[in-house]
């Protein structure tokens, strides 16, 4: 089946030098992580003035904004998304707002016209084009820019302003891990046009600057890890992802937009259960992973990770640690697999009773607080969130997450790869 990750996984020694607005890693030794950012943070843009052709009225219940960045060979599926969205269309409560980009070369309909294209979503039930009035027409774009997507969202906040915002963002993910061979860190949203993409740190920084997002969802694959969510935690309440690839076609919108449309005054918690349910009844038979995390509990998560892999690392178990890894549920990044199933694996296989306790602790967090919905076909061992735990290399780069910093994951990682 063809998944979101053919630009990080089969494209990935394609990629071109990143534009001056990405941290350089290459030159990791000469400049902190965090000078970088701070030379990044001053060119943020502002919260841009709104259109007085569109200005609405904050009396809308949700604004739905969707970054569609289909500059890659998602081209045709970004259409079809697009007009999924118009099955639906914006109401008097709801407004659906998305940005579509498209590149040269991959599909041929609607016109072809390659640019990138922003619209106020209305109803239509014409399945071969994108009838919705084009708001913007903003030519040629860098939509792997992380500047770019606030400048859509502030812009959408502006001009379409709501009691509540959900932001999706639609492309390739590939969530943290990567391969030794390419010094990328890898992120969401590649742009073949110009061979950018927004890293795992961008996209924290995006959404710090978009500030309030009730609900972010990754329509990617590979995003659901805590080294993607504890970076964008402290601006958004719910985040939905999939811990596993997703199908070409990712959500499907109308299933998505339809019920919340005739119920527009529900909450962030019950729409995010709705993005979850309406991609898993899609797929249903289909092997698929979506869950929903609670970001106000990944404090407390961070806390129990720590003491689990403190509790290991003093056990001196690095044998029993390996082999719990070895065999817990993993994806098409191999080195990404499920925290709770470890925890599970590593509890019932220890001899140490602080490590099966923490483990415990970690899994029962998970099922019962952290995860608020999970949902999956043919991934038993799949309970919402997957982690980094790479079997025969870590990667240095790993060390720039805001996850990497804030826990103590990466010298658990580093315990057990250490040849004795």
């Amino acid at each position: 089946m063809f998944r979101k990750t053919a630009a990080a996984l089969a494209l990935i020694t394609a990629v071109s030098t990143m534009v001056s607005a990405t941290v350089n890693f290459d030159t990791f030794n000469t400049t902190t992580f965090q000078q970088e950012i701070t030379a990044l943070e001053l060119s943020v843009p502002a919260v841009p003035a709104p259109d007085k052709a569109y200005s609405g009225k904050a009396d809308k219940e949700w604004t739905v904004m969707v970054y569609v960045n289909a500059k890659n060979n998602l081209e045709k599926y970004g259409l079809l998304d697009v007009n999924e969205m118009e099955m639906v269309g914006s109401t008097d409560k709801v407004n659906v707002v998305a940005e579509l980009g498209r590149i040269n070369g991959y599909d041929s309909s609607d016109g072809n016209w390659i640019a990138s294209r922003r619209y106020l979503v209305t109803k239509d039930s014409n399945m071969s084009k994108v009838a919705s009035p084009v708001v913007q027409d903003l030519g040629k774009v860098d939509m792997g820019d992380y500047r770019h997507l606030i400048e859509f969202a502030n812009w959408a906040k502006a001009n379409y302003p709501a009691k509540r915002y959900m932001l999706i963002v639609w492309n390739h993910g590939s969530g943290w891990d990567k391969n030794g061979r390419v010094r990328l860190e890898k992120g969401i949203s590649y742009d073949d046009e110009t061979g950018n993409h927004i890293t795992t740190p961008q996209l924290g920084m995006a959404l710090k600057a978009i500030g309030k997002t009730d609900v972010y969802g990754s329509d990617a694959c590979l995003m659901q890890m805590p080294e993607v969510i504890y970076e964008i935690k402290d601006n958004v309440t719910y985040v939905v992802g999939s811990e596993e690839t997703e199908p070409g076609d990712g959500y499907t919108y109308n299933d998505l937009l339809g019920p919340l449309v005739a119920k527009p005054a529900m909450g962030a918690e019950e729409l995010g259960k709705l993005a979850v349910n309406a991609y898993a009844n899609h797929y249903s038979g289909q092997e698929h992973t979506q869950s929903l995390v609670k970001a106000a509990a990944m404090g407390q998560f961070l806390s129990l990770m720590n003491e689990f892999a403190d509790a290991m690392v003093a056990s001196g178990e690095k044998v029993e640690v390996k082999a719990a890894i070895s065999a817990t549920q993993s994806y098409a990044v191999s080195d990404n697999r499920d925290i709770s199933h470890f925890a599970q694996l590593i509890g019932a296989s220890t001899k140490n009773a602080t490590v099966k306790a923490k483990a415990a602790a970690v899994d029962s967090y998970i099922k019962n607080t952290l995860v608020v919905l999970n949902r999956q076909y043919a991934y038993n061992n799949s309970f919402g969130i997957a982690g980094y735990m790479p079997g025969y290399y870590y990667n240095g780069d790993y060390n720039s997450l805001a996850w990497a910093a804030a826990s103590k994951w990466d010298e658990f990682i580093g315990w057990y790869l250490k040849k004795d």
